[in-house]
């Protein structure tokens, strides 16, 4: 979903390219061992700006960058995904490290580990492609936040990245891999650099259900690094259910299904086969997108060449894109979970159109009555006010008309069944 922009704040929505309703998604890529499955994930995007000033433009030159991620199960032994994808030139890593966290940039003394790559300290990312280091023996437990630090030595230039993390990541002059106490850490951010993943194994949970979506499931507006994104309430009730699954948050403030954009991400149709099928373990996915679609109608600019009017988007068209990710998830035997999208009358943005109001209510109730999902989750209703359904619900909104707040949040996570998972 769209995110705060230009007079009303520092986030985005969803840009311009061509309509694809079919898209043919490639063999996966091979798991080179068993028994991993993802317990942290973000999605990645082009280097942009249009969420605030970032570093993304700009890289790394002799610097380290740390970011701190909570995972949602745990294992003894770890692994750490990198992402080159969206970058021009081969990204040369000079040297990695990852641990438990401590306050701010600081880690647990004890728990510093190095990462290596083929037994390597470096490891060269070549343009286009991800990388996944050697497992690294670090008890990992379930809700555990954990530091993954990044030494470039060289310059790096523009960065794959994701822009609204609602995380803060830490920045350092020199090789800082292994600073415990975290005071040479003095420049912060709100974005992932690079850092697309950390699969477990030993003593690992059985699966992972991975969110995709746009902003409400990235957690836009949520408390900044305290883990009330919707995904991250859904970890911690698997966890006190004592069910064995992890939760992978693939959310993009501003993504659309059908369309691509350069400030908001591949659409769903493009990057679904990435952030979903070719994570490790996956069993289950939940899908809930098309707000930014249905934005796209007004054809309201969200930044420079973000986004393009969509003024003849139908209802049908999402329909078959959704229907398009449900056949591919089906043919890896994965379970997919359609979840309704949520209200935005009275939003900053003036898209209370008539038109876009019947397309989200079209689409929901083929979600919900269709029965082309493996099973359905009612966002719209878990949030939204009684008295209003196409109003987002005052006690659960974040100021915008269209995020939840935290306790929002936390009632999307409540409103999922997990014998569904």
């Amino acid at each position: 979903m769209m995110t705060y922009l230009g007079k009303f704040g520092r986030r985005g929505a969803l840009a311009a390219a061509v309509l694809v309703v079919s898209t043919v998604f490639a063999a996966p890529a091979a798991e080179s061992s068993p028994g991993w499955v993802g317990t942290w994930a973000s999605a990645q995007q082009e280097p942009t700006e249009i969420f605030g000033a970032n570093w993304s433009a700009t890289g790394f030159a002799n610097q380290t960058v740390r970011q701190v991620v909570r995972v949602s199960a745990g294992g003894s032994v770890a692994r750490v995904r990198l992402s080159n994808v969206y970058g021009s030139v081969p990204l040369r890593l000079a040297g990695a490290a990852i641990a438990e966290a401590g306050a701010g940039a600081s880690v647990r003394p004890g728990t510093l580990r190095p990462l290596t790559f083929r037994h390597a300290r470096g490891a060269v990312v070549p343009a286009g492609r991800e990388l996944v280091s050697d497992p690294a023996v670090l008890g990992v437990a379930p809700l555990a936040r954990l530091t993954v630090s990044l030494y470039f030595a060289e310059p790096t230039g523009p960065t794959t990245f994701h822009g609204n993390a609602e995380a803060t990541s830490y920045r350092a002059a020199g090789d800082q891999r292994f600073s415990a106490d975290g005071t040479a850490f003095t420049e912060t951010t709100q974005s992932f650099y690079y850092l697309t993943g950390i699969d477990v194994t030993g003593r690992a949970p059985r699966g992972a259900v991975v969110a995709f979506g746009d902003s409400v499931t990235e957690g836009a507006l949520s408390t900044p690094d305290a883990n009330n994104r919707y995904p991250d309430e859904l970890a911690e009730r698997l966890v006190a259910a004592g069910r064995p699954l992890t939760v992978l948050n693939e959310g993009i403030s501003g993504n659309r299904v059908l369309r691509d954009s350069p400030c908001f991400g591949e659409s769903a149709l493009h990057r679904f086969q990435r952030d979903v099928l070719d994570r490790p373990g996956v069993r289950t996915v939940i899908v809930m997108e098309a707000l930014n679609d249905i934005f796209d109608i007004a054809g309201i600019p969200f930044g420079p060449n973000c986004n393009a009017p969509n003024p003849d988007l139908t209802a049908e068209q999402l329909i078959e894109g959704h229907r398009t990710l449900i056949r591919a998830a089906h043919a890896r035997g994965i379970r997919i979970i359609g979840g309704t999208v949520t209200p935005f009358k009275d939003n900053p943005y003036g898209v209370d159109t008539a038109q876009g109001e019947a397309i989200r209510h079209t689409l929901n109730h083929w979600i919900l009555t269709s029965h082309e999902y493996d099973a359905v989750v009612d966002f719209s209703a878990a949030v939204s006010d009684p008295a209003d359904p196409d109003l987002l619900r005052a006690d659960l909104d974040s100021g915008d008309k269209i995020h939840p707040n935290d306790a929002g949040y936390h009632a999307m996570a409540a409103a999922i069944n997990l014998n569904t998972l």
